[in-house]
Order: C-alpha cells, then sequence, then structure tokens
C-alpha cells in the first residue's frame, strides 16, 4: 500500500477523535459553561449538522480543483474550527465553531476515498480505502480516551487545542505525501455533479448506509447505561470497555476491505446480517460481564465490515463524480448517527428495558438487509435489460442472412 494512504490515515485519526469526543466531555463543557448537560448535547448535534451540509456542498464545488489542494485546504478549515472551539468565550460561540469543524469531515473523507482508490490497481481498492479508514477506527482505541483525559485533567479546551495539533501534522503529511494532481473529473458544473445523485441504485446505497449504520448509533450511543446497568460494570471502567470497541471496529474495517475486493455485495450483505444478529443478541450477552465484552467487540467488528462495501457501491453507482458521491455517503452516515440514536432514545423512553436500543438497533440492520435487497434486485434488473438491447441490436435484419 502506498505511503500516501497515511497522510489520509493522519487526517482520519483527527477528524474521528474531534467527532467522538464530544460525547466523553459533555460534563466538563456544560460546567464551564453553565449549561445543561442536553444544551452541551447540542454540540454534537451541531458538528454532525456541518457535515451533512458540508459533504456534498464542499465535494461538489470542488470537484475540478486538484485533489490534493483539497485535501489539505479541508484540513486547515478543520484546523479553524477546532481552534475556535478551543478559543470560544461562549456556548454560542463553540456551538458556531463546532459546525464549522464538522463542514471538511464528510468531504474530506469524500475526496480521501477517490485519492485512496486512484493510488492502487483496481483489484485492492477495497483495502486502499480501509486503510485510510483506519485513521477513523484508531481515533476510537486511542485519540478519543487520550483526548478525553485531557479535558477531565486539563480542562476541555486543551483537547481542542491538541486536536489542531493533530490537523496540521495532517497538513504536512498531505503536503509531503500526497502526489500533485490535476483533477479529472467532467467540466459539467454545480447542476452536473449534483445530476449524478439522481439515479435510484444511488440513493438505495445512500439508504443501505443510513439503515446499517443507523443500528450501530442505536445501540453505540446508550452503550455506556447498558455497560454499567445490566453488565454491571464500574463507570471507570467503561472508557476501556469503549476502547475494546474501537479494536472491533479497526479489525473489521480492516476485514471488510480485504473481503470487498473479492465479494463486495457478499460482504456487505454478510456485515449487515452480523450486525443484526450481534445486536438481536445484546439483550442475553449483556447478563454477564464477558458476555458484555465480547458483545462490546464484535458490535465494532460487525458495523464496520460494512465501511469500505458501502463507499465503494455508492461511488460506483455515481461514477460520473465520485467525489461527490462519496462525500454524501459520509453525509449519510451521520444522519445515521442522529436517527440511530433518536430511535433508541425511543425505545427507552417507552419503557422497553436499558438494552432495548440494541434491539431496536437490531431491527433497523434487518432494514438495511432489506434496502441492500432491493438495490440488488434493481441492478439485476438494470444489467437484464442492458444485456437485453446490446443482444438485439446485433439481431441481424430481416432476410440480411440471405443477401
Amino acid at each position: 500500500m502506498p505511503l500516501a494512504l497515511l497522510a489520509l490515515a493522519v487526517g482520519a485519526f483527527g477528524i474521528g477523535t474531534t467527532e467522538f469526543v464530544m460525547m466523553g466531555l459533555l460534563p466538563e463543557v456544560a460546567d464551564d459553561l453553565h449549561i445543561s448537560i442536553p444544551a452541551a448535547g447540542h454540540l454534537v448535534s451541531a458538528y454532525a449538522l456541518g457535515v451533512v451540509i458540508g459533504a456534498p456542498l464542499l465535494a461538489a464545488l470542488t470537484a475540478r480543483m486538484s485533489r490534493r489542494s483539497v485535501l489539505i485546504g479541508l484540513m486547515a478549515v478543520f484546523v479553524l474550527g477546532n481552534a475556535l472551539s478551543a478559543l470560544a468565550p461562549g456556548y454560542d460561540s463553540l456551538l458556531a465553531a463546532r459546525f464549522l469543524s464538522g463542514l471538511p469531515h464528510g468531504a474530506f473523507f469524500g475526496v480521501g476515498a477517490v485519492v485512496a482508490m486512484n493510488m492502487v490497481a483496481p483489484e485492492r481498492k477495497a483495502r486502499s480505502v480501509s486503510r485510510m479508514f483506519l485513521g477513523l477506527t484508531v481515533a476510537n482505541i486511542a485519540g478519543v480516551p487520550v483526548a478525553t483525559l485531557m479535558g477531565q485533567h486539563l480542562g476541555w479546551r486543551a483537547t481542542f487545542l491538541g486536536v489542531s495539533v493533530i490537523g496540521v501534522a495532517a497538513i504536512a503529511a498531505l503536503a509531503l505525501l500526497i502526489p500533485r494532481d490535476r483533477s479529472h473529473a467532467p467540466a459539467t458544473g454545480l447542476r452536473g455533479e449534483l445530476a449524478a445523485l439522481r439515479s435510484l441504485p444511488v440513493w438505495l446505497a445512500l439508504g443501505t448506509t443510513v439503515a446499517g449504520f443507523g443500528a450501530l448509533f442505536a445501540a453505540y450511543s446508550y452503550i455506556t447505561p447498558m455497560l454499567t446497568g445490566p453488565a454491571g460494570f464500574a463507570e471507570s471502567s467503561v472508557t476501556l470497555l469503549l476502547a475494546l470497541f474501537g479494536v472491533g471496529a479497526t479489525a473489521g474495517n480492516l476485514l471488510g476491505g480485504r473481503l470487498a475486493d473479492h465479494a463486495m455485495r457478499g460482504t456487505l450483505f454478510g456485515g449487515l446480517a452480523s450486525l443484526a444478529v450481534v445486536l438481536l443478541f445484546f439483550p442475553l450477552l449483556m447478563r454477564a460481564e464477558w458476555g458484555a465484552v465480547v458483545a462490546v467487540v464484535l458490535l465494532g467488528m460487525a458495523a464496520f465490515v460494512t465501511g469500505s462495501p458501502l463507499q465503494l457501491m455508492v461511488m460506483d453507482k455515481a461514477a460520473s463524480a465520485p467525489s461527490l458521491a462519496s462525500s454524501a455517503n459520509q453525509a449519510a452516515f451521520n444522519l445515521a448517527n442522529a436517527g440511530g440514536a433518536w430511535i433508541g432514545g425511543l425505545a427507552l423512553a417507552a419503557g422497553f428495558g436499558a438494552t432495548s436500543p440494541a434491539v431496536a438497533g437490531g431491527a433497523l440492520a434487518v432494514l438495511g438487509v432489506g434496502v441492500a435487497a432491493v438495490a440488488w434486485a434493481v441492478d439485476r434488473r438494470r444489467e437484464v435489460a442492458s444485456t437485453g438491447r446490446v443482444v438485439a441490436s446485433h439481431v441481424p435484419e430481416q432476410g440480411a442472412l440471405h443477401r
């Protein structure tokens, strides 16, 4: 694998750290700014909103620019957003800074995935994309726990300054390791770029992402009360257990990249089905500490097996605008984050018990299998129709054989 993938992974590490660390710093931020925990939770939503808005918009606006320059520029916005978060004098300014931090997230992964694929032979493109996402999963093992501890002992502002330093390191790595290029995107303009997202297969692929990762976040958003409640762990053990989730996610990401290069659709179906099984068994596994450890690791592994195939499938269905499609998939991922957490919360509010969000997530994973099956059926029908047209175009005219 090219060394340049390391630069993309460093950027992904910084992005993954700043995305998830806020969840662990909500009490510190709330106390310092004299706001409630629910109000502090809006800082998580502001980041996700920035991702959803920025991902397709920035990818479309920069489609004809050098991808190397775009990646460096996006990381510069990321550094600015986190630095402003550290210096924010109050809640409103922090909310705006978190939104700014989220804007480059999806476009960075979207453009980065295209760059990663172009660096390797076609039969290794899924593994190449998974190497970039490695930074995101490793962030859950090392970046988020370390950044959370930093925030708890040095103040939450120190955390965002630290993340800014990671962003500066990523800019240096991108400048040194990513080869200079000129964009090969067609000069279709913004309208032409957006037109690539009009096809049904693209939306089915995006829908699979929303359902599949919505299943993950329905459970993961409430994993702490599951671990400290039914499983019986002390609160001090939660950080280590979440790091184990990151270990499972990293293993699943690498496995998914390797398998998807051989059978993309099969890897996707297998990952979604495995995720459904793991989530539906959560109530049973959470009855014992050893079962909870197994459940957390398997949750990360099953969810992230689907990461690379989902990214590739969306890009394949919108081949004329791969950066835009890849970025839109990141927006779908963050919609899944918000939607999954909401659905899991509904299950809790209905009084179905501490592990009910996982069961709700299992139902979403089954829905994801269904959406993926519909996408497969649509592709098959289009292939058959296309083959029929090709055959018909080669049928000799009546009497031509006798001339």
